[in-house]
């Protein structure tokens, strides 16, 4: 009678071990992670609860990475796998299987988004899944051309990314609050000193932080040899940006820079007005219409320091700012003796130069 209720409950207990066998991992799984994706099937629940919960030190252990910081880019397409590859090469998980088994338990897997992010460690695996799969997590690249002014660069901000423009004009009222490589009116903005480049932008970046990465790129511009080349010209270096802020803003073609050049230096050492048309249209600028072009006669008449027209010499600071080229030009101008340059009549962008007024007036358009 005992052996037939023992054979009798056998069954049983052995049913019962299956199903917390199979019940156990997936509860386990669900109080540790969270809820499974309800797209999985009830095998692949299964399968994947086992393997978290095998390894759930694996994702749950903060890692320290190699360094401090670790960019990681995920290209468009890139599978789950794949980026989890790369995460091991650069040091920033252990165990790949169980980083991949997440991911997939919890649906993250097709939320992988594409781009680029910054990661500082220590951190887990858990949460470098959910950094990676957060959108606004992404780094943002912030590309600045040259001859762009203060305003031109805060729209571009206002368009996408994590920075406001307001702010950004905000940090760079104040010139007088950085360590510039060369001295400044008391008055003067950063104008001229924000160095045209890409800059790389986390989500928890401020506009001040943008401001050093552009002023750290125009310290690294501002050479030596370009400081001679300013004193050669008899310009301060401020002197020689804001000269070299104008030279970018006339010219079309690079090439071009160190005839521009040339044609503003022989003006001020002459003590002729350098007559220059993006000075004015820094003064007449406002949102919507920042360079207007063409100018009438009357644009040329506006009472403002920085019109060249009404008033010889420089104008008071930087109208835009100028990039590399414009800066090499005002350093090293080429040996001409024109004072004057007009558009090429032909659209290619190109200027005719003159020595003489006379000749200036030659070459106007038909």
């Amino acid at each position: 009678m005992r052996r037939t209720v023992g054979c009798a409950l056998f069954p049983i207990i052995a049913a019962l071990l299956l199903v917390g066998g199979l019940v156990y991992p997936m509860h386990r799984a669900a109080r540790l992670f969270g809820p499974p994706d309800p797209a999985l099937s009830l095998s692949q629940r299964w399968r994947l609860s086992v393997t978290l919960v095998l390894g759930a030190n694996a994702l749950q252990q903060p890692i320290l990475f190699p360094q401090p910081q670790v960019t990681l880019t995920i290209a468009p397409g890139a599978s789950a796998r794949a980026v989890a590859g790369r995460l091991v090469e650069q040091g920033i998980i252990t165990d790949p299987e169980t980083f991949l088994a997440y991911l997939t338990y919890t649906g993250l897997d097709r939320r992988l988004q594409q781009g680029t992010y910054r990661l500082a460690g220590p951190l887990s695996a858990i949460q470098v899944a959910r950094r990676i799969t957060n959108p606004h997590a992404r780094l943002v690249t912030v590309r600045v051309l040259p001859g762009w002014r203060r305003e031109q660069i805060a729209a571009s901000l206002d368009a996408g990314g994590p920075l406001q423009g307001a702010d950004f004009l905000a940090a760079t009222q104040r010139a007088s609050e950085y360590l510039l490589p060369f001295p400044v009116p008391d008055d003067a903005t950063l104008e001229g000193f924000l160095y045209p480049a890409t800059y790389t932008l986390g989500p928890e970046d401020q506009a001040a932080d943008l401001v050093r990465a552009m002023l750290a790129r125009f310290t690294q511009e501002i050479t030596p040899a370009l400081r001679e080349g300013f004193a050669a010209q008899g310009l301060t270096p401020y002197q020689a940006l804001i000269l070299a802020s104008i030279v970018q803003r006339e010219a079309v073609l690079e090439e071009e820079m160190p005839l521009i050049a040339s044609v503003y230096l022989n003006r001020l050492r002459q003590g002729m007005p350098l007559e220059a048309d993006p000075t004015v249209q820094y003064a007449l600028g406002r949102p919507g219409q920042w360079w207007k072009s063409p100018l009438s006669a009357a644009d040329l008449e506006v009472d403002s320091p920085f019109n060249t027209y009404r008033h010889p010499g420089l104008p008071p600071a930087p109208i835009a700012n100028p990039g590399a080229a414009a800066l090499q030009a005002v350093a090293f101008p080429a040996q001409t003796s024109y004072l004057f340059f007009r558009a090429a009549c032909d659209g290619s962008g190109r200027h005719v130069f003159s020595r003489t007024f006379q000749e200036h007036l030659q070459h106007r358009c038909p």
